[in-house]
């Protein structure tokens, strides 16, 4: 999603070429998205986890570090290819160190991945509209915090998270994104 935003909803946040967009968003959403996507269903299905929900602590190590490798992988890749604007490689630099730093919360406590997903969101919507005064941001931070609601009442319903563990992802995401996307644009 936040890669769309930067694509798609402010053009002026890259100097990405129009027609090399749709294949890099596309490249960014296989290698951070639908692999690791994959590679969890392949868990569940080796037993590695015992759950899609990764319900205790334990079976969270692997899967988070395995994404951490995947997001690594990945900014190390656009880093790499000096042609590709730097606020790219940047902006997936910020949503590695949040993983990483939620990755190693995991080892002792159970915070929302989803929330610090939804937390990031929110953030990079409030710096995007602090840098680019063109960018409209009301419905993008109203759709956020809706999903913000939704995404902590559902990990609730589901007993996935005590109201600690999603206020603190929460907090977190927000934190880690708004600090580290105000590095992206200057």
């Amino acid at each position: 999603m936040v890669f769309a935003l930067i694509f798609y909803s402010v053009p002026e946040a890259s100097s990405i070429p129009v027609e090399f967009k749709d294949r890099l968003y596309s490249l960014i959403v296989l290698s951070t998205l639908l692999i690791p996507l994959i590679t969890i269903i392949g868990f569940r299905l080796s037993g590695v986890v015992k759950s899609l929900h990764m319900a205790t602590m334990a079976e969270r190590y692997i899967p988070f570090t395995i994404i951490c490798i995947y997001f690594g992988l990945t900014t190390y890749f656009l880093y790499d290819k000096t042609e590709f604007d730097p606020v790219i490689w940047r902006s997936l630099f910020v949503i590695t160190l949040t993983i990483i730093g939620l990755t190693i919360v995991t080892f002792f406590w159970k915070m929302s991945a989803h929330m610090t997903g939804v937390g990031g969101l929110m953030a990079i919507i409030i710096v995007m509209a602090s840098f680019f005064p063109n960018f409209q941001e009301l419905y993008y931070l109203l759709g956020a915090i809706l999903l913000a609601g939704i995404v902590g009442t559902s990990r609730l319903y589901l007993n996935a998270h005590r109201p600690q563990e999603i206020y603190a992802g929460l907090v977190y995401g927000f934190l880690c994104c708004y600090l580290g996307f105000q590095f992206v644009w200057t």
